[in-house]
């Protein structure tokens, strides 16, 4: 099979989706990989790697996209990306589907089989979006402090405190990976943490590990009790292939003091807060109702190199095996496979995404 690596589109995305490693082990097996030029160049790893791997070296992302079978990304297909697409091509990538009528449809348009990262399951985990939502979980504690400082427009709350002053106050929605991993990285800085969940389950697993952060079952009426004195909320709800709940009203954030604090991890998904929209690295902040938003949808881009590296350790053998077996064989042998399969032969054939833009939902036809 012919593997293809484009270079990322999306604004301060410098991620690569594929390591020269991978490349060298796809070779092995008897597939030919087409990087772009420049593609790992942002997260480390020059073209000279990739030629060195065996991979052959393609000028224009055109190149790419004209002749691989399988096209393997980390974000989403951008705009000048969709007229590349193609029928009988399989796209292999983080999609966040539900809060994108318009990529769908071109999906669809496109015949493209496209398989998003982050709808499959394995036992009830979320293997391939579980290392982007650990680095996102912690990095939403270090963005945050940093834009607590004054300079930034923030309250000027040092999360930590010093002797003689309380911490900071952070409240984390959802005890998922990126939650746990925020309210761990709060932790070691000595805030004072909450974490709201639904799952009790999970409440007393997160009580046992975390042995300084509370845990509070999740409902409004404790949300708005808590609200008030929150220095720093961390919005880390997801719903698999959904859109995030919205759970912050606009009114709700004039409880918060002005010049709090909201990072809403879930902002690739639409976002857990009404105000939330999408930012960038270049411009990552905006005020609403005094509260500074940062609601960058691709923040584990920051740490690229890292990202790409943990990235790669999960996606690598669902690449392989699709190169080895074409996608219905390795649906067939791994059904894991098949949930996230999200648009095929023209038709929505997830029940989220569906379910999001009103489309109906076709069987996945593999």
């Amino acid at each position: 099979m012919i593997v293809g690596v484009p270079k990322e589109v999306k604004a301060q995305e410098h991620r690569v989706a594929l390591l020269p490693s991978g490349a060298y082990h796809l070779v092995r097996r008897g597939h030919r990989v087409l990087v772009e030029r420049g593609a790992g160049v942002d997260a480390g790893f020059g073209d000279e790697e990739y030629g060195r791997a065996g991979a052959t070296l393609v000028d224009t992302p055109a190149a790419v996209f004209e002749q691989a079978d399988l096209v393997v990304k980390v974000k989403e297909p951008q705009p000048s990306e969709y007229p590349l697409l193609r029928k009988g091509q399989v796209l292999f990538t983080y999609l966040h589907l539900a809060a994108n009528r318009e990529l769908t449809q071109a999906l669809m348009d496109s015949g493209v089989a496209a398989l998003a990262y982050e709808t499959i399951e394995v036992n009830g985990r979320l293997p391939l979006l579980e290392p982007m939502s650990e680095i996102a979980g912690r990095m939403s504690i270090i963005v945050g402090g940093y834009f607590l400082t004054k300079h930034c427009g923030g309250s000027g709350v040092l999360l930590g405190g010093v002797p003689g002053v309380l911490p900071g106050k952070v409240l984390v929605l959802g005890g998922g990976t990126s939650g746990v991993n925020a309210a761990r990285m709060a932790q070691g800085l000595g805030a004072d943490v909450t974490i709201l969940e639904v799952d009790v389950e999970r409440m007393r697993f997160l009580d046992i590990t975390l042995h300084t952060a509370h845990t509070l079952y999740s409902d409004e009426t404790h949300l708005l009790e808590l609200l008030p004195t929150t220095d720093l909320l961390i919005g880390a709800v997801l719903v698999p292939g959904a859109r995030a709940p919205r759970l912050i009203r606009r009114n709700m954030l004039r409880l918060m003091r002005p010049g709090s604090v909201l990072v809403d991890i879930a902002i690739d998904q639409g976002g857990c807060a009404e105000s939330s929209r999408p930012t960038t690295h270049d411009h990552p902040v905006f005020v609403e109702e005094g509260v500074v938003h940062y609601c960058v949808a691709n923040m584990p881009a920051a740490y690229a190199r890292t990202a790409t590296q943990a990235l790669a350790n999960v996606t690598h053998p669902y690449v392989e095996q699709i190169a080895d077996l074409g996608l219905a064989e390795a649906c067939r042998k791994h059904p894991a496979l098949r949930r996230g399969i999200n648009v095929m032969n023209g038709q929505c054939t997830h029940q989220a995404v569906a379910g999001a833009h009103g489309l109906s939902c076709a069987e996945v036809a593999v």
